[in-house]
């Protein structure tokens, strides 16, 4: 059972519900936000008198588009894109772009409202925005995901720039993906804008460190939360749902800090290798040969793989969530506390259910929510905006200290805002008013816009 909304608030969510027929996950975002927001409202009347949650909770913009493309056979295809430009009263729209079967627009507004309170959390200036297709890059060739790109930017380009709106990558969307946006854009616009588009290939704009931002953010962010109950990541076995991008750069900075990781996963099932993962060995997998991670098995005997299990079955001391939204469920939190854990870090967006947060909070465990935990990736976005709109390129080290620092100023920001409301080491609510108020009172100060 959900945390009751404070009655203030519990109009405007029923208003979101009938607004937003069927988009059952940008329901769940919009409810997990309101339920922090009662005490806020106390200290700040003045956001009643704005009307500030309502409009929150409505895009500013929301673009869908017809993207028809013709595939190797030379038969046309015609796929859905979305871009929802949520909240722009902090910067441009910032937010990725997600290419996969089950996007709709629920998702993409769940995916943008989650955003805004993350970008605001990194205290740059950036606003919220995602964006995406039901486009399934798997089993394309690299010909039909170029000629979908080209077309997909073709409608988009008109209402992206570094002003106004910058996307990134998110599921299904790379280097590779990123790339052939960035040309099509460029080749519509006449423009070499790189601030519009970010994690692009460190050869033509891109940041060092960006591609191990979100996983190393979210390992940041626990080992602050640790470091506040007196503890680190030595000795630490931990496991780390998915195995693309957040998972592989969690696992990395996991074994730098001391923790072992035993296990990861993918969409066919899970791996266990209890001496620890060979992360040389998944990321020559993953990110080279692209293959599932059951191929692991071939190479360590002694590894077990559990096709359709369920990675939370295994017991650690920390979790982190790096594949997709609810993918921990109230049983799977209880059994995690059940054999231990200690800590959970979201480096995936909303991957725990109302039900699963309850229980971590209940339990008294170390729970950072995804719109703080991994918000170090849209931290690097903005820094790679930053280096390109100074025409810079600064070094990894460079790039990694200030984003170790970003994640420890949301560790401390959310933190402090959760003592100050009355829940301390609660860092949902911190998290929820901390990103809130920042966003809250610019649109104060812009009036009625």
């Amino acid at each position: 059972m959900s945390p009751a909304i404070d009655e203030k608030v519990e109009p405007i969510f029923q208003e979101v519900l009938a607004r937003n027929p069927g988009e059952t996950e940008f329901h769940q975002a919009v409810r997990e936000v309101l339920e922090s927001l009662g005490p806020v409202l106390v200290k700040h009347p003045e956001f009643c008198h704005h009307k500030i949650i309502e409009r929150i909770c409505e895009p500013e913009r929301q673009i869908i588009f017809r993207v028809p493309w013709q595939d190797d056979k030379g038969q046309v295809q015609i796929n859905r894109g979305f871009r929802v430009e949520f909240n722009s009263s902090l910067g441009p729209y910032k937010g990725g772009l997600r290419f996969h079967p089950s996007v709709y627009l629920g998702i993409i507004k769940f995916l943008g409202f989650e955003q805004i309170f993350k970008n605001a959390l990194t205290g740059l200036p950036i606003g919220g925005g995602k964006g995406g297709s039901d486009f399934d890059p798997k089993g394309k060739s690299d010909d039909e995901i170029m000629r979908f790109c080209q077309s997909f930017m073709t409608e988009l380009y008109r209402h992206i720039g570094e002003h106004t709106d910058v996307p990134a990558g998110d599921i299904g969307v790379g280097g590779r993906e990123i790339g052939f946006m960035f040309g099509q854009y460029k080749r519509i616009t006449n423009r070499w804008e790189a601030g519009v588009l970010t994690g692009k290939g460190l050869d033509w704009g891109g940041s060092l460190a960006r591609t191990e931002a979100t996983g190393y953010g979210a390992t940041f962010f626990v080992d602050e939360m640790l470091k506040a109950r007196k503890d680190t990541f030595g000795g630490k076995v931990c496991t780390v749902s998915g195995s693309g991008n957040v998972a592989i750069y969690t696992i990395e900075k996991i074994h730098q800090l001391g923790g072992k990781v035993v296990a990861c996963s993918d969409s066919n099932g899970v791996i266990y290798h209890e001496q620890g993962l060979d992360l040389e060995l998944m990321q020559r997998l993953k990110e080279v040969e692209r293959r599932r991670i059951k191929d692991y098995s071939n190479y360590h005997k002694d590894a077990k793989y559990i096709e359709s299990g369920n990675i939370w079955d295994i017991p650690c001391q920390v979790a982190m969530p790096s594949a997709t939204q609810n993918e921990i469920n109230g049983k799977d939190a209880a059994k995690l506390v059940k054999n231990g854990c200690i800590a959970v870090g979201e480096g995936a967006n909303m991957p725990t259910t109302p039900e699963g947060i309850k229980v971590f909070l209940d339990a008294g465990i170390a729970y950072g929510p995804g719109k703080a935990a991994n918000a170090g990736g849209v931290a690097t976005s903005a820094l790679e905006m930053q280096q390109n709109a100074c025409r810079d390129s600064w070094t990894f080290e460079y790039t990694e200290q200030r984003l170790q620092q970003i994640m420890k100023n949301i560790h401390e920001l959310c933190y402090e805002t959760a003592e100050e409301y009355g829940t301390p080491g609660n860092y949902v609510n911190g998290a929820n008013i901390a990103g809130f108020i920042r966003v809250a009172k610019a649109m104060v100060a812009m009036g009625v816009i």
